[in-house]
């Protein structure tokens, strides 16, 4: 099994988001690492390069590599998430470049949701403020099995190691609040480029990797979660010909564990059981499939399965359930109602549900729990409990990021209102 994940696995690509306070330099580090990496087109580096001298920068502005929107460029700030891919022979990258601003508090958390690793920026002036525990809080919640902050700026703190080792000594001290398993620091400055992509020869006390080795580097194969054994089904094949006259197919998407041809399963919520009799994709039939494959699975006994349920197999199965525990951050201008009827979407399923309680807000700057305030406004993130009209098949979001999260709808208007992570 394990040389089949290789195989599969070869060229791996790895998503991560960025994260800093305003002016931290977060698009700057990202052009650097484009620049550095000669991961950038000619007619890009022109393009930026007219770009700067127009602003009067004697230097290249590197920032504006991932400013795509003019209000970003004009104001110097980044307001919506930018998406940035780029390739070294190691490894595929995809960069969610997600804003500082509490108020675009969403955007991170939509640029984050599937990230593997996160970066966070620390201004080596300022050691870690309020926005730096926000950023860790939500990579936090959103189960970012890697981060890496990086201590930015530190030519202009003269490349003092003594800043250095304070700011992680600060970061050291609130990250067992904020339930982070790796986490690793590097001192670097995005301008100069020191320690992005080449080793800085300002920073001889530092012998750790760089930023860019670190990302080569990081291992993310056990971040998938092998052990359970989760394929929610989306679609029903049923080609309604001759040559296949009784073919019924489940598609989808693998989301925990590995299926193949001879496997006892369970579907859920019906109970009944099978065993698997193919296993295949548009390429023709495999001898095992795993997490994030997309095949169609086809089973002995002819079992009634759509769209929302869930092949499974007996040991850990997940949870079945009308009354759900979610923190929840909400998306939308108009407040989420208590006692409000949503749809959700969860996998490929969706039911209609209802918010039956608010357990608690979180001040997402000092990570304080309020039992009292039971209004939740945009940006806003917090503990609800939902009730909804037909079970979900489910886990937790620590053990599965896939089967562990869902949206919910506003019923009129269709509009995602909030992103949630069940407990």
């Amino acid at each position: 099994m394990e040389s089949n994940h290789r195989g599969y696995l070869d060229m791996e690509l790895l998503r991560f988001t960025t994260a800093g306070s305003v002016d931290d330099g977060k698009s700057t580090l990202i052009g650097r690492l484009l620049y550095d990496s000669k991961a950038i087109f000619e007619d890009q580096l022109e393009a930026i390069e007219r770009a700067s001298k127009r602003k009067g920068e004697e230097t290249i502005n590197l920032s504006l590599l991932t400013d795509g929107l003019r209000a970003e460029r004009e104001q110097g700030i980044t307001i919506d998430v930018a998406y940035r891919y780029f390739a070294t022979p190691k490894r595929k990258f995809i960069i969610a470049d997600t804003p500082g601003h509490i108020q675009y508090t969403r955007n991170m958390v939509t640029g984050a949701s599937t990230a593997n690793a996160a970066v966070i920026l620390v201004d080596a002036r300022n050691g870690v403020v309020e926005q730096t525990i926000r950023h860790s809080y939500i990579a936090s919640l959103l189960r970012i099995p890697h981060v890496i902050i990086c201590i930015n700026k530190m030519d202009l703190v003269d490349f003092d190691e003594k800043v250095f080792e304070n700011i992680r000594k600060q970061y050291e001290d609130i990250a067992p609040m904020l339930d982070m398993v790796d986490v690793r620091f590097v001192p670097v400055s995005a301008l100069l480029g020191d320690n992005v992509v080449d080793r800085s020869g300002n920073m001889p006390w530092y012998d750790g990797p760089t930023l860019m080795h670190l990302l080569e580097s990081i291992h993310i194969r056990n971040d998938e979660n092998y052990l359970d054994y989760r394929f929610p089904v989306q679609y029903v094949i049923r080609p309604q010909k001759q040559e296949f006259h009784d073919y019924r197919g489940y598609a989808g998407r693998i989301a925990a564990g590995s299926f193949c041809p001879g496997d006892a399963i369970v579907v859920l919520p019906s109970g009944h059981t099978s065993r698997i009799k193919s296993v295949g994709t548009f390429n023709g039939p495999l001898n095992e499939a795993f997490a994030p494959q997309s095949v169609t699975i086809t089973l002995e006994d002819d079992i009634d399965i759509s769209r929302g349920d869930m092949l499974a197999k007996n040991e850990n199965p997940p949870q079945v359930s009308q009354d759900i525990e979610l923190d929840i951050c909400w998306l939308n201008q108009k407040p989420m109602q208590l006692n409000g009827r949503y749809i959700v979407r969860h996998t490929s399923n969706e039911a209609r549900c209802i918010v039956k309680e608010v357990i608690y807000k979180v001040n997402i700057n000092s990570i304080e729990k309020d039992y009292q305030d039971r209004q939740f406004a945009m940006n806003e993130i917090g503990r609800i409990k939902i009730r909804t009209a037909r079970p979900l098949i489910f886990d937790s979001y620590r053990r599965n990021r896939i089967t562990g999260s869902l949206v919910l709808i506003e019923e009129g208007t269709n509009e995602t209102v909030g992103a949630g992570m069940i407990v």
